[in-house]
Order: C-alpha cells, then sequence, then structure tokens
C-alpha cells in the first residue's frame, strides 16, 4: 500500500524544481521504464499494476493509485522513479549536438531520439533549454534517454576557443553540402523562434542552411526535422568520406 504522502511526493515530482532538489525523475510506461533499467540510470522506487511485466523490484499498486501519480491521461502500467545522473562535462567525442533555447518538450525529447539513432552520443543545452527529464519530453524518447548523455551549461563559455569545428544553424547560411562536414565536430541548433543567440554565434565557425526545393514557400521547420536533416547529412558524409 502506497501512502497518500507518497503519492503526493511522485506527483511534485513533474516540476522541474522539485526534481532539481530531490535528484529524482519519473519515468512512464512499460517501454520507457525497460528502457531506463537497462542503462546505468539507478532506480529508486519501482511500481506496477501487473507484476509479471517487467523484472526487477517493482512494488504492485492499484490501477488508482498509478492514476494519481501518473501525468499521464491513460496510465501506462508501469512507473518508475529514478535518480538523476550526476552531471559530467561534455566529451566532444565524434559529433555533439548543442541546443540553444529549445523550449519545446516534444521537440528535444525527438532531438534526444535522433541522437540515439544517428550514434550521437551526446546532447548539450543552454540552461534555458527545456529539462530534459519533462515528463513530456522523456515520452517523446522513447527511451533513448537511456543512450544519449544529455548536459546543461553556458554554451559561449564552455564552445569559447574549443579545438573542433562548430556548425550552426541558420536560414542565412550556406546551402547544407554533406561532403564538407567532417568526421567529428559541433552543430549548434537555435529555437525556431530566435534562431542561435547572439553570444553563441560569435563561436560558430560555419553557418549552414537547409535549402528549401523550388517554389517552396513554408517560413521555416520545426527543429526537431531540421536537426534530422542536419544528422542524416553527417551520417552521410562521413560515409562518403570513408568510401573515398
Amino acid at each position: 500500500m502506497v501512502a497518500k504522502s507518497e503519492i503526493k511526493f511522485i506527483r511534485s515530482l513533474q516540476l522541474k524544481k522539485n526534481r532539481q532538489r530531490e535528484g529524482l525523475f519519473v519515468a512512464e510506461g512499460i517501454k520507457l521504464v525497460s528502457e531506463v533499467l537497462q542503462s546505468k540510470i539507478r532506480p529508486y522506487r519501482l511500481f506496477t499494476t501487473e507484476s509479471e511485466l517487467l523484472e526487477g523490484d517493482f512494488e504492485q499498486i492499484s490501477e488508482s493509485q498509478l492514476k494519481k501519480m501518473s501525468s499521464l491521461v491513460q496510465p501506462n502500467k508501469v512507473l518508475g522513479v529514478f535518480k538523476i545522473p550526476e552531471a559530467e562535462p561534455p566529451r566532444f567525442q565524434g559529433w555533439t549536438v548543442v541546443l540553444d533555447g529549445v523550449r519545446d518538450p516534444g521537440n528535444l525529447g525527438t532531438i534526444i531520439r535522433l541522437c540515439d539513432w544517428f550514434g550521437i552520443p551526446e546532447l548539450l543545452c543552454s540552461p534555458d533549454t527545456v529539462d530534459c527529464y519533462n515528463p513530456k519530453v522523456l515520452q517523446a524518447t522513447m527511451g533513448s534517454i537511456a543512450r544519449v548523455r544529455v548536459s546543461y551549461g553556458p554554451l559561449d563559455a564552455i564552445l569559447k576557443g574549443i579545438d573542433i569545428p562548430v556548425f550552426g544553424a541558420s536560414m542565412e547560411g550556406r546551402p547544407l553540402p554533406s561532403e564538407i562536414l567532417p568526421e567529428s565536430g559541433i552543430l549548434v541548433m537555435g529555437s525556431e523562434s530566435h534562431g542561435i543567440s547572439e553570444k553563441l554565434k560569435k563561436e560558430v565557425n560555419t553557418v549552414l542552411s537547409i535549402p528549401s526545393a523550388a517554389g517552396g514557400s513554408a517560413e521555416s521547420l520545426n527543429v526537431a526535422t531540421a536537426t534530422a536533416i542536419f544528422l542524416y547529412a553527417i551520417q552521410n558524409g562521413n560515409q562518403s568520406a570513408t568510401q573515398k
């Protein structure tokens, strides 16, 4: 039996300030929880309405209790409370994606999933980018949060003087040609409304854009969609360089 105070505590972790204070986050659903359990992220408490669903030290609860804990409209049988990993400085091995002021949870979750898909091990975010442990972000990652290192920090200070090519995405940049992309680098993506901040632009070596088709009239691309195109170009450029 889970006490009302425990349910209230778990619900409180939906807020960033409470997650940061307690060092805990909540993952929901069979797929997401199972993916996180296979990572180095340590569980704090695990709950399920059906004990045979997953292996582990799960506490049996009722569907009504799960609903009270959950942030989902339709809770999915499993909920885990996990310890937020200790922050690590960025390693800048291979390619790193940097996000400047991306505040939409769905976009961040999708970008984390894209990094996982394209083999990008690390994502560095500005302090005003949405929290990667936001429940909506976690759901959008589809479990990729377990395999991509996400860190936060002052981007202009971190990138200042770094000996790695830094590419920025902007509609004013040179059209994206995959052959110029090296085997390692940094890709900076700004918010859809403001782009890359003025401070950070000073640390960008090369500005690239995604050209639209003749007659295309859309104002811009969603930041997650644009990131997918850039990451495909990075992957394709690396494969082309290997084959030469």
